[in-house]
């Protein structure tokens, strides 16, 4: 059966190719019109390359992989989230939901020919390795990446748990390329974790995968025990550099949060084909401030939530201009033969806006210094990605802060954002007078 999916990024994760969904059935009609004898001469033609390439090239080739690089080469020309999975990395795609996989924990994307890291997962071998969001891989163990493709590089990336592998990065900062050994492992993604500050709940959700639902309310649950309902003044929900994931668990997270309206709608080349998602009652906080933290590297399902609790002026969004990846795939499943994710429509915040090429606009712009005291590491958002789906009102942004620093101390936009619940600076004050280095973002 066909099953429509709304995806985080469409990237290659070093374990398996990202496509996170929420399974529902779509229609099993097919196209009323015939294929024209025009198109019938073009398939005539590929059968024509393809059997000259078998017979002429000059090495044998495998009739699988040219049929299989073809089907990419049509689907990868059409938008950067439009894929041929083979049935290995569809697989690796329906374990990864899961979330337990075997791999680095990163990931990335491919950018003029480069393999371009989007953000390192939590408590993985790449962010114990001090892989940033931004970097850029040229080689994998002194193979350059020039001439693959993403499924490749990724491929390659993988390997059994407790092997190693060598990755030479560029970093904007650095002068010269420089390597960064890292030993594969299990990775098992706890896409919810929460701690106490002061009397604040920080919730820090890294992905949306099947447990992240269930994770948020366990999280809510233990802070207002050990804090107190009375006591506890609101709680941070912590997007940042979280790629996207199932589009169900997307829709629990803002449901968690809102009494009654549209969460998000999805509309295609067909008026039939729009569906909306609308929240159930109840509010499982009851109803305490809540403010959520986006950047440059939360796409996706995480802007569903962000752009849902901002239409609904449910929470206060506070960081940068995040990744802009407002599109709909589908998963096709072809039997033995694997999968294709195909685009098929564009999602919308409950107040009607498509957030593709564009971005979730902070309501408060904090931006975050980086070790050298600038303003923080960029990532290229969707509007910067090669064949991307249009803005739908023709202006794109891209280009946002993306860096977290480890330690606390440093975290500009956490602390703002408890100063704000702690009533320390009123949101209206900070939409009034925002922080001194938020023009710069502005600007962008």
């Amino acid at each position: 059966m066909k099953r429509q999916i709304i995806a985080s990024f469409a990237l290659g994760t070093v374990a398996a190719t990202v496509a996170l969904f929420a399974l529902q059935p779509i229609s099993q009609e097919t196209p009323a019109s015939a294929a024209s004898s025009e198109t019938y001469r073009q398939l005539n033609l590929f059968g024509d390359v393809f059997e000259r390439v078998r017979a002429d090239y000059v090495e044998e080739t495998e009739d699988a992989k040219l049929i299989d690089n073809a089907i990419n080469g049509m689907l990868t020309s059409l938008d950067p989230h439009s894929s041929y999975l083979n049935p290995k990395n569809f697989r690796d795609m329906q374990v990864q939901t899961r979330g337990e996989f075997g791999g680095l924990g990163i990931e990335v994307t491919m950018e003029n020919g480069l393999v371009k890291v989007v953000t390192p997962i939590d408590e993985t071998p790449a962010s114990a390795a001090g892989i940033r969001p931004n970097d850029l891989i040229t080689h994998i163990d002194g193979e350059s990446i020039m001439g693959m493709t993403l499924s490749d590089a990724v491929e390659k990336m993988r390997g059994p748990v407790g092997t190693s592998i060598k990755l030479t990065i560029i970093r904007e900062g650095k002068d010269e390329p420089f390597d960064v050994s890292i030993t594969r492992d299990t990775i098992t993604i706890k896409s919810v974790r929460w701690r106490r500050e002061e009397n604040i709940g920080y919730v820090r959700i890294t992905t949306f995968n099947e447990q992240t639902a269930s994770g948020l309310e366990e999280a809510v649950n233990e802070l207002s025990g050990e804090i107190g309902q009375n006591r506890l003044k609101g709680y941070i929900i912590d997007l940042r550099n979280n790629p996207g994931g199932l589009l169900d668990q997307a829709i629990a997270v803002s449901d968690a949060f809102l009494d009654q309206g549209e969460i998000v709608s999805t509309r295609g080349r067909r008026s039939e084909d729009t569906q909306r998602y609308n929240a159930r009652g109840g509010d499982l906080t009851g109803g305490k401030p809540v403010v959520v933290l986006v950047n440059g590297g939360s796409a996706s399902a995480s802007e569903i939530v962000a752009g849902a609790l901002q239409d609904h002026r449910r929470g206060t969004v506070l960081g940068t201009r995040s990744f802009g990846k407002g599109s709909v795939q589908t998963i096709i499943p072809l039997g033995s033969d694997g999968a294709i994710r195909l685009t098929t429509a564009r999602y919308y915040t409950p107040a009607g806006t498509s957030i593709q090429a564009k971005g979730i606009e902070p309501d408060i712009i904090v931006l975050q210094a980086d070790e050298d005291g600038k303003g923080g590491g960029r990532v290229t958002g969707e509007a910067s990605l090669r064949g991307h789906l249009n803005s739908e009102s023709g202006e794109e942004k891209s280009g946002s802060s993306s860096f977290v620093p480890a330690d606390k101390k440093d975290d500009t936009q956490l602390l703002y954002a408890i100063d704000l619940l702690n009533g320390k600076v009123s949101a209206q004050q900070a939409q009034a007078t925002p922080p001194a280095n938020a023009e710069a973002e502005t600007a962008n």
